[in-house]
């Protein structure tokens, strides 16, 4: 096996299939990347949940694979020169890099033994451009539970009804639901995603109309943009059902600047520097005023903003994070939040329209 390549192109490929690269295994092959070289060059990463395809620009001299560690690797060409990088596998599987005057020779595997990404068949599928199905993903993902306890909350629900796309994401304290158009109005869809996954695919993801193929079965799905193939396992079992979680009547509701709301909350968030219950950020909301207050055994915090309201008076405490990142993902100038009382959730949702819905739980006094 034998190519050249720049070294750019080459650190791009390296970069991407490296997050699907097993840090630690008992397989060294699953520490290692593929390159392959047959039509084009294709490099690969695998860790058996999710694995990763991208082919680089460059010339093929002569046809096979090899395996070579994943780290070793990405180290050696990202200090090469600026320049043509050719890559050899000799018949021992030493893998001879050149660059300029540098000159690397670093043992390899064997090509065949690595494992091959599951084969998904174009039959369930469906396209989004990538500027949209990126902006769902960052809108919703950063809602995910982390916690392992709760294996179906660690991912992301997809949904498709009717042309109507919905992304939801939930860690039992907010839930996180945006939605979109997509062309085909018979197919439907109802899988999730973990969140690794979708962290991976949203930056890989262009801000531009260029489509994302997406491509699912049971318990596989992949993400096909042309130069790069993402394929991930999906998370089994019965997703939270969000739906019955979000009220239907409220007894406040308020419409306020989102810019300044955020930049109210995250001054206040100056002083509480811990995620603990004992130190909320309390909303008292009467009339026209909104107070937004806090103490901590750090110092105290207390600002008053102008809100239009409905709705009864109302005193609520919340975890601000929770607040700043749903309003840091909302790109509208002005939200409406409802609240349906000082125990019950509030919901922060555009002032037409169901676009984006985003669902928080306040703390117990």
């Amino acid at each position: 096996m034998k190519l050249v390549c720049s070294r750019d192109a080459l650190t791009e490929g390296i970069n991407t299939v490296q997050k699907a690269v097993s840090s630690r295994s008992t397989l060294p092959v699953l520490e290692g990347i593929l390159i392959e070289c047959e039509s084009g060059i294709k490099l690969t990463g695998n860790d058996l949940e999710m694995g990763i395809e991208y082919y680089i620009s460059g010339d093929v001299l002569r046809k096979g694979s090899v395996v070579i560690n994943s780290k070793m690797f990405g180290e050696i060409v990202r200090r090469l020169p600026d320049a043509e990088v050719s890559i050899e596998a000799n018949e021992n599987n030493t893998v001879i890099i050149d660059c300029e005057a540098s000159h690397f020779e670093i043992n390899g595997l064997k090509g065949e033994g690595f494992p091959a990404l599951p084969v998904i068949k174009k039959e369930n599928a469906f396209s989004i451009s990538q500027k949209m199905l990126r902006d769902m993903i960052r809108q919703t993902l950063f809602a995910v539970s982390p916690d392992d306890n709760r294996p179906i909350l660690t991912g992301t629900l997809i949904e498709i009804v009717g042309g109507q796309m919905t992304l939801v994401s939930c860690d039992s304290y907010r839930v996180a639901l945006r939605k979109s158009s997509i062309d085909n109005k018979d197919f439907t869809l109802n899988i999730v995603v973990p969140g690794k996954t979708l962290n991976e695919v949203g930056k890989i993801l262009q801000p531009s109309e260029e489509k994302v193929e997406i491509y699912s079965t049971k318990n596989q799905i992949q993400f096909d943009m042309g130069n790069y193939k993402l394929v991930s396992r999906l998370l089994e079992g019965e997703y939270f059902r969000y739906r019955s979680f979000i009220p239907e009547e409220y007894g406040t509701t308020l419409t306020i600047d989102r810019p300044v709301l955020l930049a109210a909350i995250e001054r206040a968030s100056l002083v509480i520097v811990t995620d603990e219950r004992r130190y909320p950020l309390n909303f008292d909301i009467n009339g026209e005023k909104m107070r937004i207050h806090t103490s901590t055994n750090i110092g105290n915090s207390n600002e008053q903003l102008k809100v239009e309201t409905s709705g009864n008076s109302l005193e609520i405490r919340f975890n601000p994070r929770y607040f700043m990142e749903a309003l840091r993902a909302i790109e509208d100038e002005k939200v409406e939040i409802s609240f349906t009382n000082d125990v019950g959730p509030c919901v922060i949702k555009p002032l037409e329209g169901d676009e984006y819905i985003y669902l928080i739980v306040p703390l117990r006094k």
